[in-house]
């Protein structure tokens, strides 16, 4: 096979695995975004043998590595929110300060207390 069409062939089943999870969120009615059941669904697939990583492996790595273009559209986008972080901005920046260094913290903490148990254990 060549290897354009083998890079095609897995970015169709990206796709269709993208597809199947935004088909799952709206299905369920749970306020969670396709493509995070489209990740899970790819996940337990992997996990399961369904698909193996050399049926994906080329063009999720042609996708990560020009993940940068992604991001264009939200920030070209952003630039007409400018009255919003004007006159909201000391509120976002709490927002984003707050909501980094509360999982950040908490993972910390989760850590050190799962460390200190497990060394008890072995004791």
């Amino acid at each position: 096979m060549s290897k354009a069409l083998k890079f095609a062939a897995q970015l169709i089943l990206l796709c269709a695995v993208s597809w199947l999870g935004n088909q799952a969120a709206l299905l369920s009615g749970l306020p969670v975004p396709g493509n995070v059941f489209g990740m899970v669904l790819l996940f337990g697939l992997l996990c399961l043998g369904v698909v193996k990583l050399e049926y994906v492996q080329e063009a999720a790595d042609f996708l990560l590595k020009h993940m940068l273009f992604f991001f264009i559209p939200l920030a070209v986008g952003l630039m007409n929110w400018g009255r919003l972080f004007y006159e909201e901005g000391l509120v976002l920046a709490a927002a984003v300060v707050i909501s980094s260094v509360v999982p950040l913290w908490l993972v910390g903490f989760l850590a050190q207390y799962s460390a200190r148990r497990d060394k008890g254990c072995n004791s």
